[in-house]
């Protein structure tokens, strides 16, 4: 906050972005390449990611929360040699050591990949000019002027990886005409921009929400857009509200979990700012509990704005059901009705038969294609199959769970695979638990999602531990470091719990739907136990549950 505002017109982004382009060019990327941006949320993301898609190569970024391990499978998955990163990254008042965490990924990756580091803050880092360029002074002699690849409209634009119910993370694909035609469309209609407004989207570019509606869609439209490099409380809580009070926003786009924190810290911090230019507002990530959504409305929006609840996914591209603002009354809660052209179905989990009455509950699918939907998983496209278009044949699956209600509402009521939503951002079960277990004295471990009063969903983990091991306290903060360092600060387990067993049937399948249960301290509907091999597991894990 205490730097001063960069203003970039698009004559300036297209002279940046061909610098880059030219800067990737002298170092051999060529069209099909693929590219690892792992940045902070500063221009030269947009920048690299604009490139990419100038000179047809692909770009895959990769959240700079992640740990090196987690950059260094990313890297390896899509087959990169070249990672764009920067000295560090300013975030709260703390500096992330980017490139020291970029060196440490590459321990892992093969000996050619190489480094184009951006200067953020000029800090002390080390350097290896084998495999090491500065961004900096290379742009600057390049020209300013690159032409753009032709592009067939399936051609890859970007992988993007996002945890499945499986371990390892799912590359992405998404191509150049369909995405990036839903991305605009999508952008100017739900938030209904008219030339002139001011458009923030708070999230970060590694996420999708990030290259959705920070740089594809806006862009496209000719948006003036804000990009923010922050967190919300950093200096202090006013700070989202200073930015709309600032640079007058018209669109503001944010996640439920940060309303629910800033909910949490009193309306004064709201009160002290100018919203009025505010109209239209917007959530992503995870449902909206009615008690923040009524917030948003009367204390953020006064009333005035409209809120569009947006439903969506890393694989869809761009929002599948929300309100058009103005235009479908809104619900606390409800994502509302589908978008144009949109074919949303509810199906009966156990027979996959579509339930035809207006008011339903269960699996929700998708009917028809779309243009922003993704292509296939990089790599894998057996994989693709499976996950998305064999669990129910003829639909596309969405692993989210869904009511319908009597106006043909829809509610999205969670995951129904053992994926959790973590203050809007996907984790795979399966990964903690690799991660937890790859630490030698664990022996076995189980994740499950709870409610979380500001994630919405908070991470459990049942620990069993290998014989001769001590359940310790400081082993669980070693394995909370553990799994920050192997995954990310966002994969940390919010509670740990000893196990020393697991609820097993007698097949050795481990009862989650009973670990959820303990861990959302509802005792009273455990169903039937009557498979498990060791009934009196249960009892003990109750017995232990962490106070909460």
């Amino acid at each position: 906050p205490e730097e001063p505002t960069k203003f970039i017109s698009y004559k300036e982004l297209h002279e940046h972005t061909c610098r880059m382009a030219n800067v990737l060019k002298s170092l051999g990327v060529k069209k099909g390449d693929r590219v690892v941006i792992y940045l902070p949320m500063i221009p030269e993301a947009a920048y690299a990611m604009l490139a990419c898609a100038r000179i047809g190569a692909i770009h895959s970024v990769v959240f700079a929360g992640f740990s090196p391990d987690a950059l260094a499978n990313r890297v390896n998955n899509c087959g990169s040699n070249l990672i764009i990163t920067a000295d560090e990254a300013p975030r709260g008042g703390r500096n992330t050591p980017l490139k020291v965490n970029a060196d440490k990924a590459l321990q892992d990756c093969d000996e050619d990949t190489k480094l184009l580091v951006v200067r953020r803050t000029n800090g002390d880092i080390p350097w290896n000019d084998n495999r090491n360029i500065d961004y900096n002074k290379v742009a600057k002699e390049v020209s300013p002027d690159s032409p753009a690849e032709e592009m067939n409209a399936e051609d890859p634009l970007f992988i993007l990886y996002t945890s499945g119910s499986t371990g390892t993370p799912k590359g992405v694909v998404h191509t150049s005409g369909g995405y990036l035609l839903y991305a605009a469309l999508t952008h100017e209609y739900v938030f209904d921009y008219q030339e002139g407004d001011v458009y923030w989207c708070t999230a970060d570019v590694g996420w999708v929400t990030g290259h959705s509606y920070i740089v594809y869609g806006p862009l496209a439209n000719g948006a003036t857009s804000l990009m923010f490099e922050g967190v919300p409380t950093f200096p202090t809580a006013s700070r989202f509200w200073e930015v709309c009070n600032k640079h007058k926003v018209n669109q503001f786009y944010t996640a439920p979990t940060a309303i629910r924190a800033l909910m949490g810290l009193g309306d004064e911090w709201v009160n002290k700012c100018d919203l009025s230019t505010l109209r239209v507002l917007g959530t992503v990530g995870e449902p909206i509990n009615p008690e923040a959504w009524n917030w948003y409305n009367k204390v953020i929006g006064k009333g005035n704005c409209p809120i569009v609840d947006t439903w969506w996914q890393t694989e869809t591209g761009g929002h599948l059901i929300t309100p058009l603002p103005g235009a479908v009354p809104t619900k606390p809660g409800s994502a509302t009705l589908p978008f144009l052209g949109i074919e949303p179905v509810i199906l009966e989990p156990e027979k996959g038969h579509e339930i035809d009455s207006v008011e339903a509950e269960g699996v929700l699918c998708i009917g028809d294609s779309w243009p922003g939907q993704m292509r296939t998983v990089y790599g894998d496209h057996q994989r693709f199959m499976e996950t998305y278009f064999q669990q129910y044949q003829g639909y596309y699956f969405t692993g989210d769970g869904c009511r319908r209600d009597k106006d043909g509402y829809y509610w999205i009521t969670g995951r129904v695979d053992d994926v959790l939503n973590v203050s809007g951002h996907r984790m795979g079960t399966a990964e903690i638990e690799s991660a937890l277990v790859a630490y030698p004295d664990v022996a076995e471990a189980a994740v499950v999602g709870y409610p979380h009063p500001i994630k919405g969903q908070g991470i459990y983990a049942y620990v069993t531990l290998k014989s001769g091991a001590e359940y310790t306290d400081e082993l669980k903060k070693t394995l909370e470091v553990w799994v920050r360092k192997e995954i990310g600060p966002i994969a940390k387990p919010d509670i740990i719990q000893w196990a020393p067993a697991l609820p097993k049937t007698r097949s050795g399948k481990i009862m989650r739907r009973i670990l959820r249960k303990i861990a959302e301290n509802d005792y009273g509907s455990l169903g039937d136990t009557s498979t498990l091999a060791e009934p009196s597991v249960v009892d003990e894990l109750i017995e232990n549950r962490p106070e909460t």
